[in-house]
């Protein structure tokens, strides 16, 4: 950071020499000054520092071109605008100058002041943005209004510019007063409204000062959502990090899938189908109450830019859950968490699942012309290699194991069972389901500058599941029993909530809905463990929801850059468009087969789900 204790003719020649030079600006200036500019905009946020203003500075100071005026020498910071001003200007044509203050601590009322006759658009977006509030915030009674005026500087405070300033410069001055009920009488801050009413105020200005950039200058912006800071601060990467070593530190699903699986399944089937032996768990690698301590040690309160704030939050939540439900398995209270997780089993998708097994039919299952893992080991590293031809740091390898009883992948890993077998078609949906979409995202999300990317956002799993049964249809491996799998875990999982217990859940799926003993029994004892797991119910929880988003018109491959959930596509497209996060360096080899645009369409024209199996 560059230092200037004052503000002379020569400090002023190194900012205008840094815009030409298109570097990022950030130095301290007198009297607690601050100024930022990391990309060239035609516009830059302003607050004057005030000693008793709690919270204010809070507005401005997430943004990627901002001023925060120091307490002395007001005058050589005008000469410092006015520079920037006439520099940018001529590069964009227009140049804002945003101020941001509070109002009088009895205020209700959000005062935008500036010249309506010149930015109608701009001031009318902002008016109407911030009258919004009161449907966003229960409880609270505010108002916006616009004042047409020359002076839009706080009260007694001298203007930034005169208007033959800013005629000269070629510069517009905004000011929007902000009804400081964000803290009490005392100026003490109320900690979580202050958090959303202040993403709330951001999102507001960024959505005027983009009618501003579209109408009035040559910004060539694409969106709001690329007006947020490019470069994030280090604290934000200190507890990205942080977040990510807390979730490494242990294997949740591992931990919380019982250990003698084997022996529950020979005992279950010997006394046909009627002694359920304990399950016995893998004892805690960690402490939880050691590990919730840590995770609430991080300061995720100060970080400032709303999108990272929201994911972090988020992501801190759901570690929590399970956390807790480490030291909670094999209890009632398990259970009860995991329907907090997983948001419990809605009737919609348990409508979908019995039309899925109404619809299908259950078909034995043919030992012919199958694969063993050395021969399926083979398909994947050819996938690898294909990976490896798009991004030379690709690295993840294939293992065939003995300790493995199940195909898993695990950082990107790909983990096959020595006795595995399937057939061509399973073969050929499995590659797409574990390395086009579980390996591949998760390298995707490595290569992005935020490890949550590559570990997961908070509740990530139903879109990767999505994705990943979405890719068996569009390669057309997905069968019909495996269709009936994923409904059978929906049904599995209401009959749970409802009250059933291990025989009964079994006895549903086999006697009423025709699951062979296998299948009912991989059902049901999935659903058991840990005392109630309702995670299996996302495989087509995800379908389904992916299936709408493509109907409503979402895009498809832009959902492999990392793992995420659908719910935050829409801060995966702000932080692309603010280059925070960069496109998927990996695309999948069946994006290549023209067929699949024809089956994508197929789903965006509403093929049901339970048509979209291989005939």
């Amino acid at each position: 950071m560059l230092e200037f204790s004052e503000i002379t003719e020569n400090s002023i020649n190194e900012v205008l020499t840094r815009i030409d030079k298109e570097e990022e600006i950030n130095c301290s200036l007198p009297g607690g000054g601050i100024l930022h500019i990391e990309k060239e905009l035609p516009y830059l946020i302003i607050y004057r520092h005030k000693d008793k203003d709690p919270g204010t500075a809070r507005l401005v100071i997430s943004e990627s071109s901002y001023l925060i005026i120091g307490t002395k020498d007001f005058e050589s910071y005008q000469k410092l605008l006015f520079e920037i001003a006439n520099k940018l200007s001529g590069l964009f044509k227009s140049y804002m100058l945003f101020e941001v203050y509070a109002g009088k601590e009895n205020s209700s009322t959000f005062l935008i002041k500036g010249p309506e006759n010149k930015l109608p658009n701009t001031l009318q977006k902002l008016n109407e943005e911030l009258n919004d509030i009161n449907k966003a915030y229960s409880g609270i009674y505010l108002k916006a209004e616009i004042k047409n005026t020359p002076h839009r500087q706080p009260e007694g405070e001298p203007d930034l510019l005169s208007i033959d300033e800013l005629k000269k410069c070629g510069a517009l001055i905004t000011g929007l007063e902000v009804p400081p009920i964000y803290r009490n009488e005392n100026g003490e801050l109320y900690p979580v409204f202050f958090r959303n009413f202040k993403d709330f105020i951001i999102k507001a200005i960024h959505k005027s000062i983009f009618e501003y950039i579209r109408i009035q200058t040559s910004g060539g912006v694409a969106s709001y959502n690329a007006l947020g800071r490019k470069y994030l601060k280090e604290k934000v990467f200190e507890i990205d990090k942080k977040l990510a070593k807390i979730e490494r530190s242990y294997q949740f699903l591992w931990l919380v899938s019982p250990s003698n699986i084997q022996d529950i399944k020979n005992t279950f089937f010997e006394s046909n189908f009627e002694k359920v032996l304990d399950y016995h768990y893998r004892l805690l690698p960690i402490d939880p109450d050691v590990l919730k301590r840590e995770l609430y040690n991080l300061k995720i309160e100060d970080i400032d830019d709303p999108a990272m704030s929201y994911i972090f939050r988020e992501k801190r939540e759901e570690l929590d859950k399970q956390i807790t439900m480490l030291s909670e398995r094999g209890t009632k209270n398990f259970f009860y968490s995991s329907i907090r997780l997983h948001k419990g089993v809605d009737t919609a998708l348990c409508e979908s699942a019995k039309e899925i097994l109404n619809a299908i039919p259950e078909k034995e299952f043919e030992a012919e012309n199958l694969l063993d893992s050395k021969a399926f080991s083979s398909l994947a590293r050819r996938e690898f290699d294909y990976f490896r031809g798009q991004d030379e740091h690709f690295k993840c390898k294939v293992h065939i194991r003995k300790d493995v009883n199940v195909m898993m992948v695990s950082h990107g890993e790909l983990y096959i069972p020595h006795d595995y077998k399937m057939n061509k078609t399973e073969a050929k949906a499995l590659i797409q389901h574990e390395v086009g979409t579980h390996v591949l995202t998760y390298f995707n999300g490595s290569r992005q500058p935020l490890e949550q990317m590559s570990i997961g956002l908070a509740d990530y799993d139903p879109l990767q599941e999505g994705l990943a049964v979405m890719a068996e249809y569009l390669v057309g491996g997905l069968t019909g029993n495996r269709l009936r799998t994923l409904a059978g875990r929906v049904i599995a999982g209401q009959a749970l909530v409802a009250g059933g217990d291990f025989h009964s859940i079994f006895k549903l799926l086999h006697n009423e809905y025709g699951f062979s003993p296998e299948r009912a029994f991989n059902i049901v004892s999935r659903i058991m463990q840990g005392g109630g797991f309702l995670k299996d119910i996302i495989y087509l929880k995800g379908l389904v929801q992916l299936r709408e988003y493509l109907q409503n018109g979402g895009l498809y491959e832009s959902l492999l850059s990392g793992k995420f959930s659908l719910k935050h596509t829409e801060i995966i497209e702000e932080l692309t468009e603010r280059r925070v996060l960069k496109p998927g360096a990996l695309r999948p080899s069946y994006l290549n087969d023209e067929d699949v645009t024809n089956k994508l369409n197929l789903i965006r024209d509403g093929l049901p789900i339970s048509q979209m199996t291989t005939q």
